[in-house]
């Protein structure tokens, strides 16, 4: 077997060039990873199998037909679904019940990002809490819109999932800390990379489920018939600092909810 592997980095027009490299090598099947590369990789075929990962809405981003029956090129298994996000806001506010006002970090030029945040809104009001969409991405506006919304007390920080989010996780992470921000992130690597609270499946556990479907592929099985597949593995990490260590050292526990 030969794997050819392409990393964008979350950088639009490399999803594009690599996606129409990867479809010149007229692979059997194709692992996306992320709703920009199935796009990118879409736009480019609409043949070629593909099994998808890390997808908040396969449906409402046009990628299959429904979950059932996915009906095209494309299966695979969502990230989470859109409630989750709710449950995000609700943990910020049991950690810190003085919160009022929460900074959702989002990509707005996907599904998935609109559809978080309106999951997140239509919870706030009972929990008395003020939310706004924090759209930056780049470095540069990231770093100036959270400094803005860190100049009001009361604050916390919700870090929907994105591609753009995982790669500005290290200065996200650090932003929340310099401004005193309780923050609370989609997935475990925002916990180990320094994030205070992460609530979501199990990202290592799509990738063993999604070689089971690219086997059936490669033995004979079509995507159109393999149907779209929810996590089954959550996972709640907690960063707890021990006031014997130094400030920048933390010690992670993490609880695995099945």
């Amino acid at each position: 077997m030969r794997i050819d592997t392409r990393w964008a980095a979350a950088d639009v027009d490399r999803f594009r060039r690599y996606a129409a490299e990867l479809i010149a090598l007229a692979p059997d099947v194709i692992l996306a990873s992320g709703h920009p590369s199935v796009v990118a990789l879409q736009q480019a075929t609409r043949t070629a199998p593909m099994v998808f990962v890390q997808v908040v809405d396969p449906v409402g981003a046009g990628f299959v037909a429904s979950l059932a029956r996915p009906g095209g090129n494309a299966t695979g298994f969502t990230v989470f679904e859109y409630s989750i996000s709710g449950k995000w806001l609700e943990l910020l506010k049991e950690v810190v019940p003085s919160v009022t006002r929460a900074a959702v970090i989002r990509d707005a030029a996907i599904t998935a990002g609109t559809g978080q945040f309106a999951a997140i809104q239509a919870v706030a009001p009972s929990l008395g809490i003020e939310v706004s969409p924090i759209g930056a991405h780049d470095a540069g506006e990231i770093e100036r819109a959270i400094g803005a919304f860190a100049r009001s007390s009361n604050g916390g920080l919700i870090v929907s999932g994105s591609a753009w989010a995982l790669v500005h996780r290290d200065l996200i992470v650090m932003l929340a800390a310099r401004h005193k921000l309780p923050a609370i992130y989609s997935f475990r690597y925002f916990g180990t990379a320094g994030g205070l609270i992460s609530y979501g499946p199990d990202p290592i556990d799509q990738y063993h489920r999604a070689a089971g479907y690219a086997d059936r592929i490669l033995k004979g099985e079509k995507p159109a018939d393999l149907p779209v597949q929810a996590p089954t593995k959550y996972e709640l990490v907690i960063n707890l600092l021990d006031s014997e260590t130094p400030s920048n050292s933390m010690q992670h526990t993490a609880t695995a909810i099945h």
